[in-house]
Formats: structure tokens, sequence, C-alpha cells
């Protein structure tokens, strides 16, 4: 019995030592400060009941207080972990952790004397030392019912356990300098999408895109990156289920929405995105035809952790529900890609891709016919800048066309985040023009925040009509106002 007593006592300083020493005790809640906790870690309300010390995925037998941490746990069973079997030893400890793991320990004493028949001054005396933490038990119980009762407001109403809405909302300001024909004023091209991204597994998608928008400009030269649509009518721009198949292959189902460069893992390089006009996204992966209005399918499969290769089939509408003997096989146009990227985060990404389609009207001439398209892809990044490019080459009705882009950009720019990015180049010769269009852009993308980012750009354009008294080359200004939601 009494050599139960003592085992009791001794635990004391072991819970005391433990829980100043070691800054990971049984917790309920993380704080930044010491002095008031502000907010709650909802994942370390429930804690995880552990009975031996290896239990605990980031203590080990070198660490200097594992013994201590061993006697408490298998001892005294008094020391819990994280659900993720953590038990974050590194933390700064707090008033309310040292509570929480005392408290732990005391009732295991408490029960351990009520056990031996301890004389009832001496049991009172160790729970003096628990009902001095007894407020900050009772704040840090009141705080966590708060943030249970929170918790199941949210569940209640919730939009979907599955699904999350993201949005995206584009507005476009373009003011020709020198003016070409056709585009003399001053115009306005917005765009707003809602994506609803719904994943059953963790490592799924199901997307359903609404997209509504007006307004284009510098037509000539391919049009604005984030502009399209007419009167604002909202139509499902995007339509498709992701899924991995084993841990290196990722396939995807399309009912709308994907072809040309929406089947690739990336477009390598860096101006896609960051620029205003949507000729930095390289446009031969546009041209070929357009079937985004049809169903495809994809496959994604990692050779490596560095070597990509994807594919994609993508057919277009061939009439619906006013048409369903046609079929997607059969339908009036259809478009393939096949891309084989290397993808490092250092020095160098490139990548090859084979494109072709059997109905293109795009390319000089606009006359139907199949398209065949060989692209190559490069981007050398240097650190704090980058040094990318690509080329293609189509041939198409009997004839071959050779575009390019080529330039420079500055990552961090002035500010964390910011990209100041200058490319040119030829691009793919559009029906109805005589030469390939030429086209440079200046631009500087500047992320204010996490919801807003701003783009002012400068873009040259040649469009190469080719038609006697019209003035095919322009000079504009144009500001870019992106909001994330």
């Amino acid at each position: 019995m009494a050599k139960l007593f003592w085992q009791s006592l001794l635990a004391v300083p072991a819970a005391l030592g433990a829980a100043v020493a070691v800054s990971g005790t049984a917790i309920a809640a993380e704080t930044a400060v010491t002095t008031q906790v502000s907010s709650f870690d909802q994942d370390s309300v429930q804690l995880a009941q552990i009975t031996s010390v290896s239990e605990l995925t980031d203590v080990q037998p070198s660490d200097w207080a594992f013994q201590a941490l061993q006697s408490l746990v298998e001892n005294y069973g008094c020391i819990q972990g994280y659900p993720d079997r953590t038990f974050r030893g590194q933390r700064s400890l707090t008033r309310f952790e040292f509570a929480a793991g005392l408290n732990s320990c005391l009732d295991v004493i408490a029960t351990l004397i009520a056990q031996s028949g301890i004389n009832p001054d001496d049991l009172a005396t160790i729970r003096r030392l628990q009902e001095e933490f007894q407020a900050e038990l009772a704040t840090l119980r009141g705080r966590v019912d708060a943030l249970e009762a929170e918790t199941a407001t949210l569940r209640a109403q919730q939009f979907s356990t599955t699904t999350k809405l993201r949005g995206q909302v584009d507005f476009n300001l373009v003011t020709p300098i020198d003016i070409v024909t056709g585009e003399a004023s001053t115009s306005f091209a917005g765009r707003a999408r809602l994506n609803f991204d719904s994943s059953f597994t963790g490592n799924d998608r199901l997307r359903v895109r609404l997209q509504g928008g007006d307004g284009n400009a510098i037509n000539g030269l391919g049009g604005l990156a984030n502009a399209g649509g007419s009167n604002y009518d909202v139509t499902i721009d995007d339509f498709y289920y992701s899924f991995p198949v084993g841990s290196r292959l990722t396939a995807t189902v399309a009912a709308r929405g994907l072809q040309g460069d929406d089947w690739v893992t990336s477009t390598i390089v860096p101006f896609d995105g960051p620029s205003v006009a949507d000729a930095g996204g390289p446009q031969f992966y546009d041209f070929g035809g357009s079937t985004s209005n049809g169903a495809g399918v994809g496959l994604s499969f990692a050779l490596t952790d560095n070597i990509v290769l994807d594919a994609g089939y993508t057919a277009s509408n061939p009439g619906g529900a006013t048409n369903p003997g046609v079929g997607i096989f059969a339908a009036n146009s259809q478009s393939y890609i096949a891309q084989l990227s290397f993808l490092s985060d250092g020095f160098l990404d490139a990548g090859i891709a084979y494109l072709h389609n059997d109905q293109s009207t795009n390319f000089q001439g606009g006359l139907p016919g199949a398209t065949d398209t060989f692209a190559g892809l490069l981007n050398l990044d240097f650190g704090g800048f980058f040094v990318a490019g690509h080329g293609a080459y189509s041939t198409f009705n009997g004839g071959n066309d050779f575009s390019w882009t080529a330039g420079v950009g500055f990552n961090n720019f002035l500010a964390e985040g910011a990209q100041l990015g200058v490319y040119g180049g030829q691009l793919p010769q559009y029906a109805g023009t005589t030469n390939n269009p030429f086209i440079v852009e200046g631009y500087y993308e500047i992320p204010f925040n996490q919801f807003l980012t701003i783009t002012p750009a400068v873009i040259y354009g040649d469009i190469n009509t080719g038609l006697a008294g019209n003035d095919d080359t322009g000079l504009w200004a144009a500001l870019r106002a992106t909001f994330r939601f």
C-alpha cells in the first residue's frame, strides 16, 4: 500500500516536469500566443488515447525527454496525443496546455490514491494543485463547448459535404493608343465563373462550371485571355469528372468544355495565365477547330516523378437529343492531342506535343479540312528570372504554317508573387489573313492579396490582313482586374 502511495506522489513531479519540459502534452487547443488563447484548432479537440510512447510518430528514443514521456504514458497512462498520433513536442507551452496535461495526470494520481486508502489530508493537498488551474480549465471547457456549437451550426447549414464553390470575376479595360481598323475606342470586357468542385474520395474531382461574359478586344490577334461569352448569357462551360486509377494514372471523362491544352498537365510557358492577351498561352493548342462543346476522354500518366504523358480526345456535339444516332465517333469535328512533358522544380521544363483535328476552319482560307500540328515548348528558370517559348508547325488543306513565341519574365519583381513579363512572336495564320499576325506584349501581374490581382499591359500587334487601305498595326493599353473568392 505504501508503495502505491509513493508511486502516486512521484507522478506529481514527473507530470510537472514533463508538462514544462515537453511542450506537446495532451491538449484540446492550439494558440499562437502565450498570454491569451484567441483561436482553436478544431482537429485537436478530440484527443487520441495512447498506451505506448511508440504510438507517437514524432517522438524518438533519442529525444532528451523520451524517458519522461515513456514513464507518463506507460506507467501512469495520463498522456494523450493528437488525432494524427503526433505529440508536437517542440511547440511553446501555454498555461492552458500545462493545465490540461497536469489535470490528466492528477486524475490518474487521484484514482491511485483513492485505491490505496491514503489519509484524506494528503489527498486534499494534492487536489489543491489541481484546483490552482481550475479557472483556466473552465475557460478552456467553455471555448470548446462554443466551438462544438458553432461546428454543429455550420454542418446543419452547409451547402454540401462534398462540394466547394469557387468563383472568379475578370474585368478588362482596353484602350487603343495607335488605332487599328475596327477598334477605335476604349472597350470593356467582363467574364464571371462559378466552379462547383466536388470530391467523393478526396482524390477525385467533379467540376461543373457556370460562365457568363461579354466583350473582347484585339480580336485580330486572338483576343483577350480572360474574356468570352455574349450578352452575359450563363452557360455550362466545363462539365467533367477526373479520378485516379492507381498511383500514377489519372482519367478524365468530360461531357463539355475540354479540348487542346485542357488535357495536358502543363503548357510549360509561364506567360500562360499572367498575360492579358490570349497569345500568351500558346495558340497552337486552340487551332485545328473548336470541339469544346462536345464530349471527350483524357488520360494523364506519370511515367516518373518528372515525366508525364498526357492524351485527350474530344468530339464536337453531334446533334445531341435532336440527332442521337450520330454518336461521338461520327461527330463533324474530332480532335486528338498527345503531349510528353518533363516538369521539374528546377532549371528545365520542356514538352513536345502532337495535335490533330479532322474538321478545321481556323487556318488560311477557312476551308474545312484536317490539321496536324507538331510543337515543342521550353522554359528555363534561372531563379530570379526565366526564359521561355515555343514553336509549332502545322499542315492543313495542302499548306503549312509555322508559329512561335519567346520571351523573358521576372518573378517576385518589386513585390512578393508579382511577375513582370515580355514576350512576342508569330501567331498561327488565321482564316482571312495573308500572313501570320505578329504580337508583342509586356505585362505586370500584381497580386494585392489572395482575392485581387491587377495586371496592366501594353500590347503591340500587326494583324496582317493584306487588305489595301487597312491599317493592320495597333498599340493597346490594357488593364485587367481579377477577383477570386
